[in-house]
């Protein structure tokens, strides 16, 4: 469980260029924001809100007692929006907060509590996330799965779309050795004060070529606290087939 003190904010952009709208979208009778939430809540914190840039998807948090924040349209992350809320909330520096992102519906609530758990353990941390092992090679080469290097103390050294570590030697068979590599989960828990001084720092080269905001934070020279998530969590929506995929994996679990 989280400590009473975290929080979980939930970003939450209605214009989604793959699926606009995509908040709102209906999942057996209710939209995804409301079913994001519900993880939110079962993960025991007391302090939800939904960070978002449209009235409508306001107006559904209502319907379900979920607080909401309106925030700015122009944020090109959630990480910036997130960054407003904590401004908004008077949040303290040192106060726990998890980015739960509006678009995963089938989030395990352990995970959520593991990564914040994971920060308040690391004090010199300025934030946490979590990785899966990768056994399968064509997801190793993948460009859309983000990997991560990880060090001796579990921290991340680096993040990229490239497959990394790069085996010299040449890639082992599946089940050889162990997996090929981790790959990252984009589940973070942030210090609000870390949030603060993020958003105040241009992108860094790195972090435009792989498009990864977390490399921002290396850049920073901040420290990353990572650890192999307890459950591997079912895929979130980023697009149309995404979503029929959810709807069927949510309808199986109703029919266990």
């Amino acid at each position: 469980m989280m400590a009473e003190t975290d929080w979980i904010i939930i970003p939450a952009r209605h214009d989604s260029s793959r699926l606009p709208g995509k908040p709102l979208a209906q999942i057996h009778g209710r939209p995804m924001i409301h079913w994001v939430y519900e993880r939110a809540v079962a993960a025991g914190s007391g302090n939800v809100v939904i960070a978002t840039d449209d009235e409508r998807i306001q107006e559904v948090a209502a319907e379900i007692d979920a607080r909401a924040v309106l925030t700015s349209e122009g944020h090109e992350s959630g990480t910036d929006r997130l960054a407003e809320v904590i401004d908004f909330l008077d949040l303290s520096d040192e106060t726990v907060v998890v980015n739960l992102q509006g678009d995963e519906p089938m989030m395990p609530p352990a995970l959520l509590a593991q990564v914040a758990n994971l920060l308040r353990a690391k004090p010199d941390a300025a934030m946490a996330t979590l990785m899966v092992p990768i056994v399968d090679r064509e997801e190793f080469l993948s460009p859309d799965a983000v990997k991560v290097v990880v060090n001796e103390q579990a921290e991340a050294m680096y993040f990229s779309r490239a497959p990394i570590p790069y085996h010299r030697d040449g890639m082992p068979e599946a089940g050889e050795g162990g997996p090929f590599g981790f790959r990252h989960l984009g589940l973070y828990a942030y210090r609000a004060g870390f949030l603060r001084r993020f958003v105040q720092v241009a992108s860094p080269a790195i972090e435009r070529l792989e498009r990864l905001e977390q490399l921002r934070a290396l850049s920073m020279g901040e420290t990353i606290a990572i650890a192999i998530a307890e459950v591997t969590p079912p895929p979130g929506v980023d697009n149309a087939d995404d979503l029929e995929r959810v709807r069927r994996l949510m309808a199986e679990q109703m029919t266990v």
